[in-house]
């Protein structure tokens, strides 16, 4: 049996639940993390099980490198209990939050959890995962909009993104003769509870729509097709790229 599995962290909302869901449907296993809310992580193992794939989530928090080490080590040992076989096919790294604010007004504090969160971990996570990957498996990190073109307030979480995008490039490199891919999803602004949600109010979401060539804010259902696509066969050759998902925002 040609079995695929597929680890995601933060896979419970947003983004990552619907990237979980995707993958299922094309017949991926889904094993991801959350980060506090088990409630919401069992709905999405219900959802997934529903379309008839098997899932397991496990807790993670993305401000401690080595809770995705341990992540990981949970994430192998169940699949050696479930198929005797700890390897899997694809990782994506997607787990994340967001600050907002001016350069003038970062603290030392909001600086770290940006770069913990989005570079320290999604590095020594994928670190601890490499001997696992399959060959011709894929990486995926989900980066933002924001390492291309910039807002106010944004500039910390947007250059640990910027530093998630260099990271991809140099795996795709290093990964090459075993056949793993390796690329970058950045999407534009998403209608999830991001940051506080803000890209839900009514205000911003005109704003928005009003610097995207096709009219409107993203929401979560956008990304999880273009993950699903880039884990298939179709997408073998694509290698060490940065795809931006953001319906054509300040195109």
């Amino acid at each position: 049996m040609n079995r695929k599995t597929a680890i995601i962290t933060g896979g419970s909302r947003g983004l990552g639940k619907d990237m979980a869901l995707n993958l299922a449907k094309d017949g991926v296993d889904i094993i991801f993390s959350y980060h506090k809310n088990e409630v919401k992580a069992n709905e999405v193992i219900s959802e997934i099980e529903a379309i008839g794939q098997k899932a397991v989530a496990f807790q993670f928090d993305a401000n401690d490198f080595k809770s995705g080490q341990q992540f990981i080590t949970q994430s192998t040992d169940y699949l050696q209990r479930e198929y005797g076989n700890p390897n899997f096919d694809f990782l994506v790294n997607n787990a994340g939050t967001g600050t907002f604010n001016m350069i003038a007004d970062t603290t030392e504090v909001q600086f770290d959890e940006m770069m913990n969160v989005h570079l320290k971990s999604a590095y020594f996570l994928t670190q601890a995962a490499l001997p696992f990957i399959n060959e011709s498996g894929r990486i995926i990190n989900i980066s933002s909009g924001l390492a291309r073109f910039s807002l106010p307030g944004m500039s910390a979480y947007a250059m640990m993104k910027g530093g998630l995008e260099v990271f991809t490039r140099y795996l795709a490199k290093e990964l090459g003769e075993r056949k793993i891919t390796a690329n970058v999803i950045a999407p534009g602004a998403i209608a999830t509870d991001f940051a506080g949600g803000s890209n839900r109010e009514e205000d911003k979401q005109a704003i928005i729509s009003s610097i995207t060539a096709l009219g409107r804010v993203g929401e979560a259902e956008d990304i999880g097709g273009t993950v699903a696509f880039l884990c298939s066969e179709r997408a073998g050759w694509i290698n060490g790229q940065r795809i931006e998902v953001s319906g054509g925002m300040l195109v």
